[in-house]
């Protein structure tokens, strides 16, 4: 079986017969729109993108953590929606990716906004290996590492080192950022765990083995934006039913009071 014929397959085996317009919706530019909600500059983004951050609930004042920020987009939103009292800290742990969000911010925040955000480079799984940092950040947004299948279907070469184990790998990273974004998260604070993947093992399978791991510590807060389809913890919003929107899945939570 050829890498192509793998792929399919492994999607096939998900969507079934809505895999064929799925992938033909994937083929096409995503629905981006130009946001420009308190910046100083407009910045082209997928809508699914701005719906994602808009998810987050952010303090009166506090800390906030973008914990994979770049290219910046996302915080963007969170920037342009927080109020004067809070600080965002906008986070990526590769240093080419960090020079694209130093620019996206310094080029569409004006100077008093970007006062307010600070660019990190820490590793974010493993923060959460360091209790001095245990519920340090009010809220948290995690758009995690994901397969991407809208990049890799437009790309041969990603195309052709796709591999059935890769989903699973990125699942343990994923559930690696997650479990120590819960600890890093202050009781009461919200966090809200995003991906622009396909595979549920990649989107309901991290959150399922949160739930499970601190039952009584963690609720679900639903998110109610009308775009997408309802999965067992969150929404989905996909291109084929969307408008070229996505693929973005988000799910949302709150730490409890005694955790």
């Amino acid at each position: 079986m050829n890498v192509n014929e793998a792929f399919e397959a492994y999607y096939l085996n998900f969507w079934g017969e809505r895999w064929e317009r799925l992938r033909e919706a994937l083929l096409l530019p995503a629905a981006a729109i130009p946001y420009s909600e308190g910046l100083s500059k407009p910045y082209m983004m997928d809508h699914a993108s701005v719906i994602a951050a808009s998810s987050l609930r952010l303090p009166d004042e506090g800390l906030i953590l973008d914990a994979c920020a770049a290219p910046g987009g996302k915080s963007l939103v969170l920037a342009s929606r927080m109020g004067n009292e809070s600080r965002l800290l906008s986070n990526d742990v590769s240093a080419e990716r960090r020079r694209r969000l130093v620019n996206v911010l310094d080029e569409h925040l004006d100077a008093e906004r970007r006062q307010l955000v600070t660019v990190s480079g820490f590793d974010a799984a493993a923060l959460g290996g360091k209790k001095e940092e245990w519920n340090r950040f009010d809220a948290i947004f995690l758009d995690a590492p994901c397969s991407s299948e809208r990049h890799v279907l437009q790309s041969p070469k990603a195309l052709a080192e796709w591999t059935p184990a890769r989903p699973r790998s990125l699942y343990f990273r994923q559930w690696a950022l997650l479990s120590a974004a819960f600890l890093l998260l202050k009781p009461g604070g919200s966090l809200v765990y995003a991906t622009c993947a396909l595979s549920p093992d990649e989107n309901d399978g991290p959150v399922l083995r949160l739930m499970e791991k601190y039952t009584g510590s963690i609720e679900l807060d639903e998110v109610d934006f009308p775009e997408g389809e309802k999965t067992n913890y969150g929404r989905l919003i996909l291109p084929d039913h969307s408008n070229g929107m996505g693929p973005m899945y988000v799910a949302r939570f709150r730490k409890g009071i005694e955790a």
